[in-house]
């Protein structure tokens, strides 16, 4: 909620809580002295009546705003949460002390600008003692109000919270499932399948030792999205030996057409990111991107100064369009707006396709 809205929450509780304690006054009134022809209130002339009724809310004002203030400052030093004992027996001893002040005082400016030659000694005993107890009665009563939706304001807040919180699980628990599916259709995708295993058949042929590595690779592969695709962070440490080892299955395909250069300095390994991040860009150049011996497509993770990591790649457009739907990058930003408050920054321009991504602490 906004300042300007908290001001006008409060204006109108202002408002409510002196039409309350004026009625309340009446009602204290009345439980203290039932004796008291209260039938004749109204046979009075009507000025004496408003007039009764306009120092009554002049009283009535004047006491709801120190009871307030009292429990306005004791909301900055001495909160409800923190000292609830303390809070609770010092608020109500200040606010009876204070309004015992103000009536004592109220009292004798009122004769003093209205008594006439009528003392404070002269009041009735017992009148006096009245007021002074529907006077506490009526601080209290305000207090009372005022910590009541204090505790309710905190308590919707609270709720909202957890409402959000949930919000956001849920909306993280759906990016996580689409992250999931892509990656099982990428693993299922009968093309990267058929790669890989043209790949492995005629290694097996020429070259026994290179097929070993490359079907180790295959299976890093596929066990690390197995393992990881449910989580929400990863090291970097742990997503880079995941990229080299997809990227070796990419290299034995393509050869000197494509390299990585990886400069990475540890403390940035033991930073966070979303898991299958790098795949998703690794794939999304090799995609867009032209590679040849003469021309080879070239990707660069390294660091910024800001302390991204930065993940770009010459920019050699395909001489025809391939339709994108822009689903990997768009998969990685609504997995960070929902796991941290920085987002993925994507930089285009006439050599190079940089995307710099924010890193987590674990």
């Amino acid at each position: 909620m906004s300042k300007k809205q908290n001001r006008d929450s409060y204006k109108y509780f202002r408002f409510i809580i002196l039409a309350i304690i004026f009625v309340g006054f009446y009602l204290l009134a009345f439980m203290i002295d039932p004796y008291r022809s209260w039938a004749a209130f109204f046979n009075r002339d009507v000025a004496e009546i408003l007039k009764e009724w306009f120092f009554v809310l002049m009283f009535c004002i004047i006491i709801t705003e120190i009871s307030l203030f009292i429990a306005r400052k004791m909301d900055s030093r001495l909160p409800w949460v923190d000292f609830p004992i303390t809070r609770f027996l010092l608020q109500f001893s200040i606010q009876i002390v204070a309004t015992i002040v103000f009536l004592y005082v109220y009292m004798h400016a009122t004769l003093w600008l209205f008594g006439g030659e009528t003392k404070f000694s002269d009041l009735n005993a017992l009148a006096l003692r009245q007021s002074f107890v529907v006077s506490v009665l009526l601080s209290i009563m305000i207090s009372v109000i005022y910590t009541g939706n204090y505790f309710l304001e905190q308590w919707k807040e609270a709720m909202l919270e957890s409402s959000s919180l949930s919000l956001k699980a849920a909306e993280l628990k759906q990016i996580a499932l689409e992250a999931e599916l892509e990656s099982l259709k990428m693993q299922l995708d009968p093309h990267f399948m058929f790669n890989n295993f043209s790949t492995l058949s005629a290694l097996i042929t020429e070259d026994q030792n290179a097929a070993q590595h490359f079907l180790e690779n295959l299976s890093r592969v596929y066990r690390y999205m197995i393992v990881n695709v449910h989580k929400n962070v990863v090291s970097v440490d742990e997503e880079i030996k995941f990229a080299k080892a997809y990227f070796y299955l990419i290299k034995i395909r393509l050869g000197e057409n494509i390299k990585m250069e990886i400069d990475l300095d540890d403390t940035v390994l033991k930073k966070g990111i979303p898991p299958i991040t790098l795949q998703l860009l690794l794939e999304n150049a090799i995609k867009h991107n032209t590679a040849s011996r003469s021309k080879p497509l070239i990707i660069h993770i390294n660091e910024d100064e800001a302390g991204n990591l930065v993940i770009e790649n010459s920019l050699q457009r395909l001489s025809y369009n391939i339709p994108s739907t822009c689903t990997g990058l768009k998969n990685i930003e609504s997995r960070y707006r929902l796991l941290s408050s920085s987002v993925p920054e994507v930089i285009e321009t006439t050599e190079l396709f940089i995307v710099k991504l924010p890193l987590m602490n674990l």
